[in-house]
């Protein structure tokens, strides 16, 4: 019930919607026990119209607020059209009223309808929106701990689960009730003794459905939790096809994905087997109650008992509980939606709690411009039990550019992602003019820096809005002259539409330097005091390196840049290198300085031939 309220607190609010729904509801349920009530006339009058129920009323009774003062009221009308017009015109008047009663009822269930639909449709979209702006603020370790894949079916399917959840609620704790409430009121007013003994068989049926749901909420966790899986492979197959179709691997991923897929049949069959099995079930037990309640009503009416039902009376009452099972019935389907909507809210949930690492203090400094240096004292980070920066110490004035080499996971990614604070350091401070980045507010520490990674980082999207992509308050002329910067202008015009051409998903209908040449371009439209270079030029062929080399040095022109070099020949004019090994600082300096070092730096260069 705890995860049932929170989810809520996601819709608009409950009060004003609640009484509306309830009002609409109320007049449905009147207008639907009018429709049954009428039914008794209707059958006097085609069995016997000699001998109706409506004749014993001669006279208009007093007005007052109860049922039998509309029924005999009702009855007085029928009665002098009956006299004045013969059976056929009261019961014309039977039946018009019927039609105005049930389109009335139908008016109203309609309204509540939409209500909900209202209610519904807002929830989800609140509850989407929260959850995607919790994935954008949570730090970068969460999305390495959690498969993509699990993250989409939270995103989408457990969402959509919710959504039959949320749609449902309203019927389920107001509607039919209420019509369960309101047909009960009927059945008593008819005849307390056979609605007594209604009461003793109803329950059977209520047990038995109850334990089928309870199965339901373990079997949805492991379908959804399958489903991530499933969806996970499946994004990693879609990723590296080239790997899959070079390395002849289409059987063995086809086989692991058949193993996941089979596996979240069976799960999902046994869960459907037994959501299906409480429609069936639930039908029956109605169908044997009815039997008994209609063997036992008989038993009354044959007594020729003072209080017993008459024959059309008996009718009706077996018809108004046969409506009364389909809310009963709902209430049961309900109930197992409601376990599996759960489970889903649970996986939300767990994504909505999940703490943020990098969080910003109240009294947070706001940075307006970089304007000395970047300092990190004796900083070391550690990614769950793997320590990577080790006591890590470095100066970075303002204009510097310094560049990071090292082997393989000497940590100099990891260095360059702790300057914008994308991770927490472990001990140690990051300095930027003074203020440490845990003290800034992180708004403006990003509006300070700007990164060009290796892997490009595109959106399925135009080459504008790629261009743009965060800027504000910019003009077509600052992104073509950025575009001219980057040396990426001149392939954007030859496009089918030039700045408006979709660059289609991760900018795949672009090459490798195309692709970097508008990260770039988006970097210099930014206009950052502070630049991260992360193997830029990395995976390029020697004329696109050239232009995207080119690029960088006019972006890099009067900015603090620090770079991490695939090519040590690019960084040679380098104001710093500072060589990392196993997350230490070995050697740092010129590139002269390192080479007259005779250290890894050297070591590293010999290996490499430079132009």
């Amino acid at each position: 019930m705890k995860t049932f309220l929170r989810l809520f607190s996601y819709a608009p609010p409950l009060a004003p919607i609640t009484v509306r729904y309830l009002i609409l509801v109320l007049f449905g349920v009147l207008f639907s026990i009018v429709n049954f009530s009428l039914l008794v006339p209707v059958l006097d009058l085609l069995f016997n119209p000699g001998n109706t129920s409506t004749a014993a009323v001669t006279a208009l009774p007093d007005f007052s607020f109860s049922v039998d003062y509309a029924k005999n009221a009702f009855y007085y009308y029928c009665n002098k059209l009956q006299q004045t017009r013969g059976p056929m015109g009261a019961l014309q008047f039977t039946c018009i009223t019927i039609l105005v009663s049930v389109t009335l009822a139908n008016i109203f269930k309609y309204a509540a309808q939409r209500t909900i639909t209202r209610m519904q449709s807002l929830l989800i979209r609140n509850l989407r929106q929260a959850v995607f702006e919790k994935l954008m603020s949570l730090h970068i370790g969460f999305f390495k701990k959690n498969k993509k894949g699990h993250l989409l079916s939270v995103s989408s399917n457990d969402i959509n689960e919710i959504q039959g959840v949320a749609g449902n609620a309203l019927q389920v704790f107001f509607r039919e009730p209420l019509f369960i409430i309101a047909y009960a009121a009927v059945l008593f007013y008819q005849s307390a003794q056979l609605t007594f003994f209604t009461l003793l068989v109803l329950p059977i049926a209520g047990v038995i459905i109850s334990g089928i749901a309870n199965l339901l909420k373990r079997n949805a966790k492991q379908s959804q939790n399958l489903l991530s899986n499933l969806l996970g492979l499946m994004e990693e197959a879609i990723t590296g096809i080239r790997v899959i179709r070079v390395f002849n691997a289409e059987k063995f991923i086809n086989k692991k994905f058949n193993e996941y897929n089979n596996a979240q049949r069976w799960v999902f069959k046994k869960m459907w087997n037994r959501i299906d099995m409480a429609s069936p079930l639930s039908e029956i037990l109605g169908i044997v109650a009815v039997a008994f309640i209609v063997l036992y009503g008989g038993h009354l009416i044959f007594s020729n008992a003072s209080n017993a039902l008459s024959g059309s009376g008996f009718i009706v009452y077996v018809f108004v509980f046969s409506q009364i099972l389909m809310p009963a019935k709902s209430l049961a389907q309900a109930t197992t939606n409601f376990q599996r909507g759960l489970a889903s809210a649970e996986r939300v949930f767990a994504v909505l709690d999940t703490d943020t690492e990098i969080k910003e203090r109240p009294d947070a400094v706001k940075i307006a411009s970089f304007e000395k240096s970047i300092d990190l004292q004796n900083v070391s980070f550690a990614y769950q039990t793997d320590k990577i920066l080790n006591h890590v110490d470095l100066h970075i004035e303002k204009g510097q550019t310094v560049a990071l080499v090292g082997p393989s996971g000497a940590g100099k990614t990891t260095l360059i992602n702790l300057i914008p604070r994308l991770y927490d350091i472990t001990e140690g401070r990051i300095l930027i003019d003074g203020v440490d980045v845990r003290d800034c507010n992180l708004r403006s520490l990003y509006n300070q820096i700007s990164m060009v990674v290796q892997e490009q980082i595109l959106f399925n999207d135009t080459v504008y809005n790629n261009i743009v992509f965060g800027a504000e308050n910019v003009t077509e002329d600052d992104v073509v002259r950025a575009a001219k910067t980057a040396n990426a202008h001149e392939f954007i015009v030859q496009m089918e539409n030039g700045y408006q051409t979709n660059i289609g998903d991760q900018g795949n209908r672009l090459s490798g330097g195309q692709r970097q040449r508008l990260s770039i371009a988006r970097a210099i439209l930014k206009n950052p005091a502070i630049l991260i270079l992360d193997e830029a030029t990395s995976a390029l062929d020697t004329e696109s390196e050239r232009l995207v080399q080119d690029a960088l040095t006019k972006l890099m022109k009067n900015r603090t840049s620090i770079v991490i070099a695939h090519r040590l020949s690019t960084i040679q004019h380098a104001d710093k290198i500072v060589v990392l090994q196993k997350g230490e600082i070995i050697e740092q300096g010129t590139h002269a300085e390192l080479v007259a070092m005779q250290g890894l730096y050297k070591r590293l260069c010999e290996l490499q031939t430079f132009n």
